[in-house]
């Protein structure tokens, strides 16, 4: 059977599957982290009141990392390299998406522009995050490994998700319309080609990790292209749209943090 929840189970059952899985996630976590982290130390004068709710964003991200990490500690695991054709920050980063880390490793403030694309980036991929968490939740809320620590993260990945419409929505009003929507348009196609690779690259992994056969494979790498080919023609619509969300500042409060993962 080839239903989703059996095969996250399946990953889930097996140290290698699962340390590579958690690895990979953490990596990302970690790397999300520290862009925010920069981002919010340099956001340009006039945008200061956003600085901490980046951080904020920042600080969740590290929390993330944290809780993928305890997860595999807690099976006595250590953390893999992480693949590079797995890596969806850094195969983001190397087809323009976001800010360039050269650009936040310099100590010079952003621009408007560049917090707008900083945005456009974080609407698009949070909208990725939140769906992958949701599937998790809907499937395992209640696992006594990992339920907890993904009833945590879908709660962040959500005020992530509503601060990016927020904030996009005001830099619309103030008259950046047009560079919002080309840059979210840009994003959204080249996250969605990122996505189907680091899939197949990922699937390919795990076949080489749990024995799965050539057909099922096949079968899988099939789905994924579907879903790319789905994605392309009018899918990717639900990752540049934007709405103004009934919950409000969902950022402006203090991170929370995850000491049962500590």
């Amino acid at each position: 059977m080839l239903s989703a929840r059996s095969l996250f189970q399946e990953i889930l059952d097996h140290d290698e599957s699962f340390r590579l899985l958690c690895s990979i996630a953490a990596g990302g976590e970690s790397q999300g982290g520290w862009e925010n982290g920069r981002i919010a130390a340099l956001v340009p004068l006039g945008e200061r009141a956003m600085a901490p709710k980046i951080a904020r964003h920042g600080a969740d991200e590290d929390k993330h990392g944290r809780i993928f990490l305890a997860l595999m500690k807690k099976r006595g695991l250590t953390p893999v390299a992480v693949p590079p054709e797995t890596d969806y920050t850094m195969l983001l980063e190397r087809r323009g998406i976001g800010l360039a880390h050269d650009r936040l490793r310099r100590d010079e403030p952003l621009t408007e522009r560049d917090i707008i694309v900083y945005l456009s980036h974080s609407r698009v991929t949070e909208q990725r995050a939140a769906e992958q968490m949701r599937l998790l939740l809907k499937h395992f809320a209640g696992h006594p490994e990992i339920g907890r620590g993904i009833r945590m993260i879908v709660d962040d990945e959500d005020k992530h998700l509503v601060y990016t419409h927020e904030e996009l929505l005001r830099f619309a009003a103030a008259g950046h319309g047009p560079l919002i929507r080309r840059t979210l348009s840009a994003c959204a196609l080249a996250e969605i080609r990122v996505h189907r690779d680091v899939s197949l690259a990922v699937t390919a992994h795990m076949r080489r990790i749990l024995g799965w056969s050539r057909a099922r494979y096949a079968l899988l790498a099939a789905g994924i292209h579907a879903v790319y080919a789905y994605e392309r023609l009018a899918g990717r619509r639900r990752m540049v749209t934007l709405r103004m969300p009934a919950r409000r500042d969902p950022l402006g409060g203090p991170a929370t943090y995850a000491h049962e993962f500590a």
